[in-house]
């Protein structure tokens, strides 16, 4: 049998270290695999992870949040460990917002604090805009909004995606290996995959959960995502339709906006957004952080101080889910960022009159 390779030994050594347990959850049609950080009598956060990555997107950021506080990453049908969707098929986004309810019908929770990064992130706004009495908290890294609505691009491409859909099937029922590559080559397909999103020397945290060995050739592996992925069905949202989800929303809201990430929308559609957001909801907060995409995994130091000060003002690990317990030092984060947003506002006003 041929040893792991050596980078995906120091992933497990990293787990190990950071006590992350594996999980399984049982859902109508098979599982959900993922993996849980602290304290197993704390209610952990829901972390949600994005398109064609897994839950290995929050190994380098959860270890450096709170010791006291508990996560609970998962990867969605398809990704990472989890299992794929019933032959012939289709993935849908609202498919995987009802995977939390999976995940709190499996735990007994009646309200859930949600982390997302990318899809998952919209994943989790989605959730809490159709479900706003059974959300805490939600926190979005490098996104929030539903997918937008286009279209043009959407009678453009549906009906080729349909027929892939249809070919990408039969070709999993004859169990054909998709494309193989040795380990290194695997970490330049994911970096340039990513368009440089995610640095090589990170892309070994997604690909412990994202590669497979091949039978034929045991030096070599493959991406082992279901390929149905890549042709989501996904019409999207108006903005307006958005805007009116999103308003719904009342509770605490943090969202972290990496500044050379690929903007996958309008930018002038997500300002609008953020905007009105702000004036509907006084604990919704907006950071802008120097980064890429994966922000999170590449540089988790910059970004944990922005996610514990919200936490630290929204969430308790000693209460079995309510948010809105502030401690002393969670206050002290709030009144430093509120004279920090008074001040930048007052300098703002001057600029303009000047």
């Amino acid at each position: 049998m041929e040893e792991p390779h050596p980078m995906m030994k120091l992933v497990d050594l990293h787990n190990n270290e950071c006590n992350a347990i594996e999980v399984e959850i049982n859902i109508p049609y098979g599982k959900i695999a993922g993996k849980w950080f602290g304290p197993r009598d704390v209610k952990p956060i829901l972390c949600l992870h994005g398109w064609l990555d897994n839950c290995g997107t929050f190994d380098r950021l959860i270890p450096l949040l709170p010791k006291e506080l508990s996560f609970l990453a998962i990867d969605f049908p398809g990704h990472g460990h989890s299992c794929r969707i019933p032959d012939g098929m289709a993935y849908h986004q609202i498919d995987r917002v009802m995977v939390i309810q999976y995940v709190m019908n499996e735990y007994g929770w009646d309200r859930v604090a949600l982390m997302g990064h990318s899809m998952g992130a919209s994943v989790a706004f989605t959730y809490a805009g159709l479900f706003p009495e059974k959300v805490e908290l939600v926190i979005g890294l490098d996104n929030f909004r539903p997918v937008r609505y286009s279209p043009g691009r959407f009678l453009k491409y549906a009906g080729s995606m349909a027929v892939k859909i249809l070919q990408v099937n039969s070709d999993e029922r004859r169990n054909s290996e998709p494309p193989l590559y040795t380990y290194e080559e695997m970490v330049e397909a994911l970096h340039k995959g990513s368009y440089q999103s995610v640095s090589r020397k990170y892309c070994p945290y997604l690909l412990q959960r994202n590669i497979s060995r091949s039978k034929k050739y045991p030096e070599k592996y493959y991406f082992n995502y279901a390929r149905m992925l890549k042709y989501d069905q996904i019409p999207g949202w108006t903005d307006e339709a958005t805007v009116t989800l999103l308003k719904r929303i009342r509770v605490p809201q943090l969202v972290i906006q990496a500044t050379e990430s690929r903007d996958p929308g309008s930018r002038a559609a997500f300002n609008t957004v953020v905007k009105v957001l702000g004036e509907e909801n006084a604990s919704f907060q907006v950071e802008y952080l120097k980064g890429t995409h994966h922000v999170h995994l590449n540089q988790p130091e910059v970004v944990t101080p922005v996610i514990t000060d919200f936490l630290l003002m929204y969430w308790s690990a000693g209460d079995p889910g309510q948010c809105g317990k502030v401690t002393s030092i969670a206050l002290f984060c709030y009144t430093k960022r509120l004279l920090i947003n008074i001040t930048v506002k007052r300098l703002t006003e001057l600029e303009k009159t000047n």
